[in-house]
């Protein structure tokens, strides 16, 4: 995939991270007026923003152990070097695991930076459209990078302007209150962001991303009429369909196409915009970590014929990335594939090229399924269910009795039904195990969860050290 400006840019942008003016966070306030003299400039500020988005070694970015290794579809592979991931796995983790402390700072980072833009772009001369535009995208990734926090930790303190270090120590803020700033700054960003961009400009936040991550936002909140206006919302743009063929999501031929929502780009480029997922989820026999395996449970979920298995896992004596599967590549038998790329197609195992697409149009349409359900909506909630199924259902091998329609008027059989779904069609795309915890089942299905503890992740003990506003979640 030819890789273009933004992506060259975003590379300079992650490169210079630890030594450049817009990282050194206690004297941006001091240095900013003087950097942002110029369109450029702003621009350059805009991209390192983009820059905690990767999920590359420097990142150190575990919000996909958070998310997998803790849900039923993974177990902790690997060679026990990772403490933390086993810790995740057995529900043993601490506020001192320091894969919660690594992930704190870095959205963080991205929050300061969003703020920095924010704060000196009316600085700045240029036209009001591209004024628009930056503003536009600096509000959803700050309210993207605020709704990981809140998802991961619960209440986190809300900073929306620049703040001196001397006035960093303050409690949380309610989560309710973090959703609500995401929401408000989701609707003023789609009004002020294109609907798509140029070639060159591909990543970048557009109008749909800002009003998907409004309802998701909403759908953590169980506010159901807001999901479906939102959801309306990003259909009307008439810009998001289906792929015809699922596997066309996970592939670096056919990435940020019409089902893509919102998708953080990688790159092949030495760079360090490479994507590691590529090297921490691969097989140790093909020279990966091997560091989440699927589990049986979760391979065995998927219904006879759906084809949307073989996307997602191998088994024995499958085609698998330039080798054939074999039982010994995982202790479960099962191998990921998400995410994943044959070796000969990267110059080195941690820097792949594949994307992580973080809201798919499918997802979009199973918010609404789920939304029009809970409204008592059962019959109307059948349509965008379909819609997914539909898709899949054309891909099977014999699509006359594959995947049958799910016609039920009963809402707890509609419930089901689609939550069935949402873990068929995104297995391994970082979604189970919140899906668990705000449906309530996670006490049920995950053996070490303790109910009203496990629902959040520990705030790092690092951060209660340096502020003593902070409270710890309960059961910590």
């Amino acid at each position: 995939m030819k890789r273009t400006t933004f992506l060259f840019l975003l590379a300079i942008a992650a490169l210079t991270s630890c030594q450049g003016i817009l990282d050194k966070e206690p004297i941006a306030t001091l240095d900013a007026g003087s950097f942002f003299q110029s369109e450029a400039d702003a621009v350059q500020a805009l991209n390192a923003a983009y820059s905690p988005l990767i999920f590359n070694n420097e990142n150190a970015n575990f919000y996909w152990a958070f998310a997998e290794i803790t849900s039923d579809e993974a177990i902790t592979g690997g060679d026990g070097s990772r403490p933390g991931l086993v810790e995740l796995d057995a529900f043993t983790y601490t506020p001192r695991t320091e894969e919660f402390n690594a992930f704190w700072k870095l959205q963080y980072e991205g929050i300061t930076q969003c703020n920095l833009v924010l704060e000196n772009l009316p600085k700045v001369e240029m036209e009001q459209s591209r004024r628009d535009q930056i503003t536009g995208e600096a509000l959803f990734l700050r309210s993207y990078y605020y709704f990981l926090l809140a998802q991961v930790f619960g209440d986190v303190p809300l900073f929306t302007r620049l703040t001196p270090p001397d006035q960093l120590k303050v409690p949380r803020t309610p989560k309710a209150d973090v959703f609500a700033q995401i929401q408000a700054d989701c609707e003023l960003a789609g009004q002020l962001l294109p609907v798509s961009h140029p070639a060159s400009e591909v990543g970048r936040a557009t109008r749909g991303a800002a009003y998907a991550l409004a309802a998701k936002a909403y759908l953590y909140e169980g506010k159901w009429d807001k999901v479906v206006e939102y959801v309306a919302k990003v259909k009307a743009l008439g810009v998001y369909d289906l792929v015809a063929d699922y596997g066309d999501n996970f592939k670096k031929e056919t990435q940020n196409n019409s089902e893509s929502v919102w998708e953080i780009q990688h790159a092949n480029l030495e760079l360090g915009v490479g994507n590691f997922l590529n090297q921490w989820l691969m097989s140790r026999k093909l020279n990966g970590y091997g560091f989440a395996e699927v589990t049986e449970e979760f391979f065995n979920a998927f219904e006879p014929g759906d084809p949307r298995r073989r996307f997602t896992v191998a088994q024995r004596d499958e085609e698998y990335f330039g080798s054939i599967y074999k039982n010994s590549f995982s202790s479960t038998k099962y191998g990921t594939r998400k995410y994943l790329q044959d070796t000969s197609t990267v110059s080195q195992p941690a820097d792949g090229d594949i994307n992580y697409t973080a809201i798919r149009f499918a997802e979009v349409l199973l918010w609404e399924a789920e939304a029009l359900n809970e409204l008592g909506r059962v019959a109307d909630a059948q349509v965008p269910l379909e819609r997914v199924r539909a898709r899949a259902r054309a891909q099977a091998a014999d699509p006359a009795t594959a995947l049958p329609a799910v016609t039920t008027t009963d809402q707890q059989q509609m419930r089901d039904a689609i939550r069935h779904e949402r873990r068929v069609e995104l297995g391994f795309e970082l979604h189970r195990f919140f899906d668990l915890v705000r449906w309530g089942l996670a006490p049920t299905l995950l053996p070490g969860f303790q109910e009203n503890k496990h629902e959040l992740f520990p705030l790092p003990q690092t951060e209660l050290d340096l502020n003593p506003s902070l409270v710890q979640n309960p059961g910590y």
